[in-house]
């Protein structure tokens, strides 16, 4: 056969062939005698890469070199170069061989492409993972046998009739043993049946709770109760889910679900407000929502605005069914425990701690409930409604000493100021009597209000001026100069932002002539005809 040039016979192949790659094996000029097929000149360029004394190498690979009469030659160890064997006529095919000396690439045919005349070839074997390098005939490696695990170095397939045999050396060896895949597929089938059947498990159980949490209904009991009656207390602020789980816990509802939707099938509910019921147990929830909206089930205690203390203390015992004075004392004896703020009793003359902190608002007071914690409920809540008008950061501002008198002047326009649209002047008045340049009441407030409330009392004739500056009383405003030392009520919201926020005026006077007009003037004169009209105007009253 001829293979990369090489004839018949015992004639060696050559690595010098001058149409094998490049300008000759090692890139040198021909020696004497050498014959090239155009006009024994070589026609191609030699590679500026390889010196003239080394041999082409690819991938850091050498090759074996032979001399004319097929013996190994190394030119590293003699120094020389091998001389190409001498060929009889010329290297096409009217030679003595008959043969071309080089086979033609497969892609190209004619040997048209560069590169068979020794143009500069690309290093494609530089790499690790390169094709390798050319062989010489006869020095190939077999062909490995297929390997059915992958292993690249046996590509056959099994079956292969015309596939080359394994050579005997490495036979049984580095052969990775062959797994059955009836085995693996069944494996796999067995863990996609178990997944995908857990999966249906899964997907059942929860298309099943959410079938369940979303159209099966809520729990719920049937009627209008049992006959056992029970107190529930909702706290301010509460909405469906607060309220439903007061009653879940109390046992007037089965669950939070069903009262929610009751609530929202219907209209009024809305109108649910904070307080204590007295309720049923087991009942449906829809019954403990009408039942919630009837005043039958609703009857909180209400402190009015201007309201004193002891007032409330009345009507907490009565609504507790408890005797008379029961709340008072509990009041004098445990007020350091209810949650009173620091500033509270600042002035040691104070008759009553808790007065201008039971704030008024409605209140859940039923059977049952202790004093003190009701008591502890209304202190609670006029700490949150003082802390958000910043009594404590605005009393300097107005030139007092303490929260304690900004809470103090709030009671005062509470129970002087007839009508709430006249709050804002009434305390202008109070500011203006507190100044030290106040030449109309010479720095005295002199408030009938203050007099009717240490004699706990509520009348218009508290006396005359005469008369009631022999009082000798801290409360007593025609008597002392500058504030009470503490609250005479319980002030509302209008009056507190009254106190924090005067209007601006002159007036040291006022007086109420009707229940619909409320003059206030600058000077005494001027107050004295003010005094007069309300006189009169009494006297057509009928008082």
């Amino acid at each position: 056969m001829t293979e990369y040039g090489r004839g018949p016979g015992t004639e060696p192949w050559h690595p010098e062939d001058p149409l094998y790659g490049d300008g000759g094996w090692g890139a040198q000029q021909a020696h004497a005698g050498q014959q090239y097929p155009y006009g024994g000149q070589p026609q191609h360029p030699q590679y500026d890469g390889w010196s003239q004394d080394q041999q082409p190498h690819y991938g850091g690979q050498q090759y074996p070199q032979y001399d004319g009469q097929g013996q190994h030659f190394d030119p590293q160890q003699t120094g020389q170069h091998p001389h190409p064997q001498q060929h009889q006529g010329g290297w096409d095919a009217t030679g003595t061989h008959g043969h071309v000396p080089y086979a033609a690439d497969p892609g190209d045919p004619y040997g048209q492409h560069p590169v068979a005349y020794g143009a500069e070839q690309p290093d494609l074997y530089g790499t690790e993972d390169a094709y390798p390098p050319p062989q010489p005939p006869g020095h190939r490696d077999p062909e490995p046998a297929w390997d059915p695990e992958g292993d690249a170095e046996h590509p056959v397939p099994p079956g292969d009739d015309d596939a080359p045999v394994e050579p005997a050396e490495r036979r049984g060896k580095g052969r990775k043993p062959v797994k059955s895949k009836k085995g693996r597929t069944g494996c796999a089938l067995m863990v996609v049946v178990l997944v995908f059947g857990g999966g249906l498990g899964g997907v059942a159980y929860f298309g099943y709770q959410f079938y369940k949490n979303r159209f099966a209904p809520a729990p719920d009991y049937a009627g209008s109760g049992n006959g056992e009656t029970v107190t529930v207390e909702i706290p301010k602020g509460a909405v469906g889910y607060d309220i439903g789980r007061k009653l879940k816990d109390a046992g007037v509802v089965q669950s939070v679900d069903a009262f929610v939707s009751a609530q929202a099938a219907n209209p009024k509910a809305k109108a649910l407000q904070d307080g204590v019921y007295t309720l049923q147990k087991h009942m449906s929830a829809a019954s403990a929502v009408d039942l919630m909206l009837s005043p039958k089930s609703r009857d909180n205690l209400v402190i009015p605005e201007g309201k004193r203390n002891i007032w409330v203390y009345e009507a907490i015992d009565t609504r507790l069914k408890l005797a008379k004075g029961t709340t008072a004392k509990i009041a004098k004896n445990d007020w350091k425990d209810l949650g009173l703020p620091s500033w509270a009793n600042s002035n040691k003359d104070v008759k009553d701690p808790l007065e201008g902190f039971l704030y008024p608002s409605s209140y859940a007071v039923a059977k049952g409930m202790k004093p003190k914690d009701v008591l502890k409920s209304m202190v609670e809540r006029s700490n949150e409604q003082y802390k958000q008008y910043d009594l404590a950061g605005k009393a300097q501002d107005l030139g007092l000493d303490s929260p304690l008198q900004v809470l103090t002047v709030a009671s005062l326009v509470q129970v002087e100021g007839k009508y709430k649209h006249d709050f804002g002047k009434v305390a202008r008045v109070v500011y203006n009597r507190l100044k030290p340049d106040n030449v109309e009441t010479a720095g005295r407030l002199e408030f009938d209000s203050t007099v009717n409330y240490l004699k706990g009392q509520s009348t218009l004739d508290v006396g005359s001026v005469a008369d009631l500056r022999k009082i000798a009383d801290p409360y007593n405003t025609y008597d002392i100069k500058g504030l009470p030392p503490g609250p005479i009520s319980n002030p509302g919201s209008e009056a507190i932002e009254s106190a924090l926020n005067p209007t601006p005026g002159p007036w040291y006077y006022f007086v109420s002539i009707n229940e619909n007009e409320t003059v206030f003037a600058v000077t005494n004169e001027e107050h004295n005809r003010n005094v007069e009209k309300y006189q009169e105007a009494r006297k057509q009253a009928g008082n």
